[in-house]
């Protein structure tokens, strides 16, 4: 396999390992959220002082608003992500949130991006939408012979739909903030975007570390645990997550890859959360629910790749 394609890979490892870690590393959602933003504070900063400084990439106050902003509404999604994952398991909570994440990031590339430009867009997008919501469905799916029914109830679909606004606007907000002029083109689209997309992940981690502080002390109300032993030990699961991001980033700027293969590759995170979380962290399932998983990963799969080759049918 090529060199290229492995490296495009790489972020789907990552991040679909972020659950798995978190889990093995423990303790409350509060403190894997501090943990994970904190880790990808250290990895943030480093790459800021060590690469994009040096480098003369653009830092100007534009750049930091929006990585602050983005970081901050991040730190929401994988806060209420990690109460999913508590709640439903990570077998479970993976493909769910990256299938309400493809949806949603579609839908607002097609309206307020305006990056759906022809019929044949907006039909080919459809349908993949139709074939990712199909294979949610799938993917959840209960049981009724199941020993422990799967937890999907009121409280389930709230988290996935917090985790899933927050994190529909940290991938949005960039782009979106370009595209109001409040971001330069020249800014925006310097080094095919690469600087621009690098730059804001310093700021961005320091806004990920102040809204995890932030939603720490005034949502889950565990200030007294919130730097106990759990939260340093998902430093690591930060590291994981950082890792993904500068993967994804070094395959997009890649000409052999490209933003478009880079981004569908990445979809496969799913893959590994979803069935490491079944054979890693032994979350149980059925005969017939291992089938109707099985079923809505492909569908996921399938409508993610289309999706992302979208711009083909321009």
């Amino acid at each position: 396999m090529d060199f290229a394609i492995i490296m495009a890979l790489l972020p789907a490892l990552f991040w679909g390992s972020v659950g798995i870690v978190t889990t093995k590393m423990g303790g409350t959602a509060a403190q894997q959220t501090m943990g994970i933003s904190f880790g990808s504070l250290i990895f943030g900063l480093l790459l800021m002082f060590a690469y994009v400084i040096p480098n003369g990439f653009y830092l100007g106050p534009e750049i930091w608003v929006t990585g602050l902003l983005s970081g901050l509404v991040w730190a929401m999604g994988i806060a209420f992500q990690f109460m999913l994952f508590k709640q439903m398991g990570v077998s479970l909570g993976v493909p769910l949130s990256t299938a309400g994440q493809i949806i949603m990031n579609a839908l607002l590339a097609a309206t307020i991006l305006g990056e759906w430009t022809t019929v044949a867009m907006w039909v080919v997008g459809i349908i993949s939408i139709a074939l990712v919501v199909t294979g949610a469905v799938f993917i959840s799916k209960p049981d009724k012979k199941a020993a422990v029914a799967s937890k999907i109830d009121s409280k389930s679909i709230l988290y996935l739909v917090l985790s899933t606004a927050g994190f529909m606007m940290y991938f949005v907000l960039p782009n979106f903030l370009a595209k109001i002029g409040y971001v330069s083109e020249e800014v925006r689209s310097a080094g095919n975007g690469l600087q621009y997309m690098t730059a804001i992940i310093g700021p961005q981690s320091v806004g990920q570390a102040l809204g995890a502080v932030l939603i720490v002390i005034f949502i889950f109300h565990e200030q007294k645990q919130m730097f106990a032993k759990p939260s340093w030990k998902n430093l690591l699961t930060g590291l994981v997550q950082a890792l993904g991001n500068l993967f994804m980033f070094l395959a997009a700027a890649n000409p052999h890859v490209g933003q478009t293969i880079a981004t569908t590759l990445s979809q496969l995170n799913i893959v590994v959360g979803t069935f490491g979380g079944i054979y890693i962290l032994h979350e149980k399932k059925t005969p017939t629910q291992m089938k109707t998983i099985i079923i809505g990963t492909v569908l996921v799969l399938i409508g993610a790749m289309i999706i992302g080759n979208i711009h083909s049918f321009a």
